[in-house]
């Protein structure tokens, strides 16, 4: 497994917040996937609510 670097935005009570994640996955749309239950659980944001701009290996 790769580990892919995934950068984005969700909305913050102080406006948006930026966010920089490692996450391994074997592929990039599988890494995406586990940043947005990441972020949904830890943050209870829905998928719409969570932008993300770029994945990187």
């Amino acid at each position: 497994m790769s580990t892919y670097t995934v950068r984005g935005s969700f909305p913050a009570r102080d406006g948006p917040q930026q966010f920089e994640q490692e996450v391994e996955a074997p592929n990039e749309d599988v890494a995406t996937e586990r940043v947005y239950s990441n972020f949904g659980s830890q943050h209870n944001l829905k998928r719409t609510q969570i932008s993300i701009d770029e994945v990187a290996a």
